[in-house]
């Protein structure tokens, strides 16, 4: 193939256009639902995205000495793999340099593999599937604990703090659903192997109505109802077991640990009936800064409360900068060895990855909720 001379400097000048050296504007792309079921938790992450890049922005954020402009791409996943995988082809035929997202493990694992192919860095903030990180793409990284640890604790803490002895499971389908039930049942059969499985239903991401499901369970007179799945679905359910007089207490992974769960279910959420895990968490005078993050956003959005995992989008996009910075270059290539073996101190906590790309040490906070609001019990490493 031969290219007219009029093509030469063209050409050259996109292959150097990921170069920082080169240019002004560093593309980051963000991607989370912004519509659907789960749009106030999409938006509360892309919030997340917004306020690193501005505060960066605002500091006059530099690499090789040279300042940069950092540009945020945001796109909508909808929550939906297929819909996931084609913004995904967007943002990398957009060129960014990175990626923050997705919000749900159903749509993180298949974009993954775009990301990979292209080269392209990837921090989900909030996806907790194991087989994301499995997968042995180098370019995949998390900053939550996965769901052999969240779903595992939340299965131990029904034997051993609530003496849950008849449990029964719901499931929403999803990837994150099913594998957080999953593990749920492997901890808590760990802690007592004798421990009885009244019922498995599943439902789906987007259903309104359990009644079939939940007379089918009443019968079956079980003390703890897990459900993997989203507030979305959550809420509605709770509503439903309270006008049902279904008195089980009632678990959740961090996809119905939200301060929306509330709106969500009214007076189904009960007095302490709820309890759920957050996968993060902070201690000390980490606090102190959490406290700040928040105090911030609120100012930032309008007195909006965060919702769950904003702080962990911000610190997502705060790694993979220092990671530019420390490498250089906002070239993939010459930025992903130094995220592999980043240390950031975050809002969230001390970031550091393993081999995998999971964040080590990663805490998990457990939640309950009291006088209409989402109440912190304690974190667990």
């Amino acid at each position: 193939m031969q290219f007219t001379t009029k093509l030469i400097p063209l050409a050259i000048a996109m292959a150097f256009a990921t170069s920082a050296s080169a240019q002004d504007v560093v593309k980051i792309g963000h991607v989370a639902p912004i519509s659907g079921a789960s749009a106030h938790l999409g938006k509360d992450n892309e919030n997340g995205a917004k306020m690193a890049v501005e505060e960066l922005n605002a500091k006059g954020f530099m690499i090789n000495g040279k300042k940069v402009k950092l540009e945020l791409v945001l796109e909508d996943d909808g929550a939906d793999p297929k819909q996931g995988t084609a913004v995904a082809q967007k943002l990398v035929d957009a060129k960014v340099q990175g990626v923050i997202g997705h919000l749900n493990s159903g749509t993180t694992v298949p974009a993954s593999r775009i990301y990979h192919n292209a080269g392209i860095p990837q921090i989900s903030p909030s996806s907790t599937i194991p087989e994301y990180t499995k997968q042995g793409f180098k370019s995949a990284f998390r900053v939550v604990a996965n769901d052999n640890k969240l779903g595992g604790t939340l299965g131990r803490y029904a034997v051993d703090t609530l003496k849950a002895t008849n449990i029964a499971v719901i499931d929403d389908r999803s990837a994150y659903g099913q594998g957080v039930a999953t593990e749920f049942l492997k901890g808590a059969k760990e802690k007592n192997p004798a421990i009885k499985v009244v019922g498995k239903e599943f439902t789906s991401a987007t259903a309104t109505d359990f009644t079939a499901i939940l007379t089918s369970l009443k019968g079956k007179k079980p003390d703890l109802i897990f459900f993997g799945g989203m507030d979305a679905v959550g809420g509605p359910m709770l509503k439903q077991m309270k006008a049902l007089g279904i008195t089980a207490k009632f678990m959740g992974g961090d996809g119905i640990c939200t301060e929306s769960l509330v709106r969500l279910a009214g007076d189904g959420v009960g007095e302490g009936n709820v309890t759920c895990a957050e996968a993060g968490g902070v201690t000390g005078e980490q606090e102190k800064s959490m406290a700040d993050f928040v105090a911030r956003y609120k100012k930032r959005f309008n007195n909006a409360d965060v919702q769950l995992y904003s702080p962990y989008v911000y610190d997502a996009v705060m790694v993979m900068a220092a990671a530019m910075q420390n490498a250089k270059s906002a070239e993939p290539a010459k930025y992903l060895p130094e995220l592999r073996k980043i240390k950031h101190q975050g809002v969230t906590g001390l970031i550091q990855f393993d081999d995998k790309g999971d964040i080590k040490d990663g805490a998990l906070t457990m939640f309950t909720f009291k006088g209409g609001k989402k109440t912190k019990m304690s974190v667990i490493k």
